[in-house]
């Protein structure tokens, strides 16, 4: 792809209002980006070497961490403040590079070409969310011309979407070459509103093993879609409980602990007994729920049908696989890096969100961190993602704000 045309717009430093993508100073740069098919079963090398050489460009090198396979890597790159200081101190834009599949989603434009309809930019990743990560980039000439008193670090990861697998890496290597942030923000989509917050999550895979028989000899067999259906309709009455329950955070867009069934398959006939069933659930918990202690419930209620399971069929069991955990993060509204947030949001006040993100493994890392970025996340992994052109001009006076920010720190 053709490097972006460098001149930079150089509206108000107050929210513009767009009429059009082109007025945009990042709009070259979010088409390039969206460009770029980094579904996460793929490889995001094509992006990231396109980014490491367009940085290259204003002499700002970049290190690069991969997977085992080298088929993705992270991408850290450093604008050093105006004494040389490349290390401690400066503020960390986040963003991940892979986006989710558009695979049997009925799209209307072509989901790798970023196209504005109306007062919408769509395509994959415009929301979640290439469009923050290019804005930054985009505005990379601003942040030269303006010395900063702190350096200014980009952080582009992989594998985020299934489990925030790349981004452990690059947190590892930072200390390893003395790099001590003051700050992180994530930009995750939160409607340009400050987000201090999130829930962690875990996630489990439930394998209930039966035996099979004719379906007219039912008593026979151990039938395991229907127990693998109690133990759902166990963990439903469970997310009921806690949405009538009365340890809320109303600062969370959902204000309570949820529980979700995601997938379930079984069974082979209608004809047949089934002998296999497996279904996948999660826990998305506020800080003061235990998912351990929700698991262990659902773990023993589902060993009240062994016994007469293994009364039919001595081998009939039920198992659980942990999948993936997600710790949960709050900053505190108050802290150094919120306030630098409230000062760089064109939205008031602070939120919880309920969905994860690498935001959580920054925070846990020592390195504060805030989440805050273009649209919605209602918006993203549906067909026909969109962003407003008002948000993406929101972002870029958020980081108008920051460069002038990190000049006079």
């Amino acid at each position: 792809m053709n490097a972006p045309d460098r001149t930079l717009h150089t509206p108000g430093e107050g929210a513009a209002t767009v009429r059009d993508a082109s007025e945009l100073a990042a709009w070259e740069m979010i088409r390039t980006l969206v460009g770029f098919d980094t579904t996460s079963r793929d490889s995001n090398l094509a992006l990231i070497d396109w980014v490491r050489d367009y940085l290259a460009g204003f002499g700002i090198a970049s290190t690069l961490t991969f997977d085992d396979d080298r088929r993705k890597a992270n991408l850290f790159a450093t604008l050093p403040a105006r004494d040389g200081n490349a290390t401690t101190g400066g503020i960390v834009l986040s963003g991940h590079t892979d986006v989710v599949p558009v695979d049997g989603q009925p799209w209307d434009t072509d989901p790798f070409v970023a196209t504005q309809r109306g007062d919408r930019v769509h395509g994959r990743g415009v929301t979640d969310m290439k469009s923050y990560s290019a804005t930054g980039l985009a505005l990379v000439p601003l942040f030269l011309e303006r010395p900063l008193a702190r350096p200014l670090h980009f952080a582009l990861s992989y594998d985020e979407e299934v489990g925030c697998v790349g981004v452990r890496r690059l947190i590892a290597d930072l200390p390893a070459r003395g790099i001590a942030p003051a700050g992180c923000i994530v930009g995750e989509p939160t409607g340009m509103r400050l987000v201090v917050a999130h829930k962690g999550k875990k996630s489990w895979r439930c394998r209930v093993r039966g035996h099979e028989a004719h379906s007219s000899l039912t008593p026979r067999g151990v039938n395991a879609v229907q127990i693998a259906c109690e133990i759902v309709a166990h963990i439903a009455a469970m997310a009921r409980r806690f949405r009538d329950g009365s340890r809320r955070d109303e600062a969370y867009d959902v204000p309570y602990t949820t529980l979700h069934v995601g997938t379930i398959r079984g069974g082979t006939a209608l004809n047949i007994v089934p002998r296999d069933c497996e279904f996948v659930f999660e826990v998305r918990h506020l800080p003061f729920d235990d998912p351990d202690a929700l698991f262990a419930e659902i773990r023993d209620y589902a060993q009240t049908f062994v016994p007469a399971m293994r009364a039919v069929a001595a081998d009939a069991h039920i198992a659980f696989d942990a999948l993936s955990t997600m710790p949960g993060f709050d900053t505190q509204d108050g802290s150094a890096i919120a306030d630098l947030g409230h000062e760089l949001c064109c939205a008031a006040g602070a939120g919880k969100v309920s969905f994860g993100t690498e935001a959580s493994l920054f925070h846990g890392a020592s390195i504060p961190t805030v989440i805050c970025g273009p649209g919605h996340i209602e918006q993203a992994h549906q067909p026909n993602e969109w962003v407003t052109l008002e948000q993406l001009a929101q972002c870029e006076t958020f980081m108008r704000r920051l460069a002038a920010r990190l000049q006079s720190a």
